[in-house]
């Protein structure tokens, strides 16, 4: 995959939208700053690139590290690294996804920043404004080329050019990598006449109805938060060309959302709710209440991502196994929504050595093997002993995703503003309020905005 580069596209003639758009985004960070309020905003830096020693000081340090997915794994990383380097403590200060991202502006250019965050949609800006540090020099001199795949550190790069190195940038290092697809109950599937994971679109179709027919809810979806958004990017997936959703990512000049192939699969969305495929209160429901109601067999599917796979496992043990969408076609190659949960540096933290020598630790065979028990692809799938279960079935779909060259990026990456607009659009979609080009519609207007001159 090519890295996100963000170049601008001209102004189109959604003039009045445009601006209604952009009237309405005021709202949010005057919202964001009466909610967050984390410091005064720090004038930009500027570009600043990490040290290219990987010598860490001998002094106590403590660096505040911020995130929003996977705390059970955040937690075993920061207690082995910790053990390995007894002076430097690590706090951790977890969000809720969606504030993350939604304050993530605000929190990265106040002088409170954190000394360590989780990547996220908006990254990029920052990193071009100067707020997060240049890895490069590390890259170079702890090897990280040879521990991770080229393509997870492409995608961190912002479309920059390091000052320091005179490569690419690098603005974060993986920590396990991620694709999205569906679980199911063995034994709930078996009950409806379902022997294994579907060959094509059309025959899970089949199975959705096959389970309805057998008294059961086919399909779990937690809407309230980014379940829906799920569920339609893999739908998009298999009716989109891949090279037409990343333009569209990555802001493409003259690239739209607003296509055939994505308003086959927005349809869809609407289809499969108005046929009672989807569980009750669906868009009042997370994605994690989704995932804790399909271990209680709630659902013979659940759309989910590979961070549930560990939880899943531990609870359900034999009895739930794991596929990607497939594509209308037998034989279709595999893709799938994904990306890595990775970690910046802030260029305000007053020890890059530290949280360098952290986000080193990551791509360790110690760090991998917690990884993988976590439910996510590690690094190196070498370092850590073969997957069993669900977790094996999660290896294998990434595996072909990759051989593939099908792992895309979440859609809200095309522009810091599209996660709200994709929520709260799918919501409509799946209670059958919102026309699908309406809702196409809408995306483009946010994508217009964030990419217009």
């Amino acid at each position: 995959m090519s890295p996100p580069t963000r170049p601008r596209r001209p102004r189109g003639t959604r003039g009045k939208r445009l601006a209604a758009a952009g009237a309405a985004a005021l709202v949010l960070p005057l919202a964001a700053c009466e909610a967050l309020t984390p410091g005064s905003a720090a004038e930009a830096p500027g570009p600043r690139s990490a040290p290219s020693s990987t010598a860490v000081p001998d002094e106590d340090i403590t660096l505040r590290l911020q995130f929003a997915d996977a705390p059970l794994m955040v937690d075993a990383l920061i207690a082995a690294f910790e053990e390995d380097h007894p002076r430097i403590t690590i706090e951790p200060e977890f969000k809720q996804f969606n504030d993350y991202v939604k304050n993530l502006k605000l929190t990265m250019t106040s002088d409170t920043a954190p000394d360590i965050a989780q990547y996220a949609v908006g990254m990029s800006d920052l990193a071009e404004d100067g707020y997060v540090l240049d890895l490069a020099p590390y890259r170079d001199a702890y090897g990280w080329d040879e521990a991770v795949p080229p393509v997870s550190l492409d995608q961190l790069t912002a479309g920059l050019t390091s000052e320091a190195t005179g490569g690419h940038a690098l603005f974060g290092v993986p920590a396990g990598l991620s694709m999205t697809g569906i679980y199911y109950n063995k034994d709930l599937a078996a009950r409806a006449g379902i022997d294994g994971p579907p060959a094509t679109l059309a025959e899970f179709e089949d199975q959705l109805a096959a389970a309805q027919d057998a008294g059961l809810t086919p399909l779990g979806v937690g809407a309230l938060d980014t379940g829906g958004l799920h569920l339609w990017a893999a739908l998009l997936n298999q009716s989109m060309p891949t090279d037409d959703y990343w333009d569209w990512v990555n802001g493409t000049p003259g690239a739209t959302i607003e296509t055939d192939g994505a308003i086959d699969a927005t349809e869809r969305v609407i289809d499969w709710g108005s046929r009672g495929y989807y569980n009750d209160s669906a868009n009042g429901t997370a994605q994690g209440d989704s995932t804790a109601q399909f271990t209680q067999g709630d659902s013979v599917f659940l759309v989910n991502g590979n961070w549930a796979a560990g939880q899943l496992a531990t609870v359900m043990g034999d009895n739930v196994g794991f596929f990607p969408l497939p594509g209308e076609r037998p034989g279709d190659p595999t893709v799938a929504s994904g990306f890595s949960v990775s970690y910046a540096v802030s260029s305000q933290t007053e020890h890059p050595e530290a949280a360098g020598a952290f986000l080193d630790f990551m791509t360790s065979p110690e760090a991998n093997q917690i990884i993988a028990d976590n439910g996510f692809l590690p690094t190196n799938p070498e370092a850590v002993a073969d997957p069993e279960g669900v977790l094996a079935d999660v290896a294998a779909a990434h595996r072909e995703a990759v051989t593939d060259d099908g792992i895309t990026t979440f859609p809200d990456f095309a522009a810091p503003a599209m996660l709200d607009a994709l929520r709260s659009g799918v919501q409509k979609l799946v209670a059958d309020r919102v026309d699908p080009a309406d809702y196409l519609d809408s995306l483009q207007d946010v994508w217009d905005e964030q990419h217009a001159d």
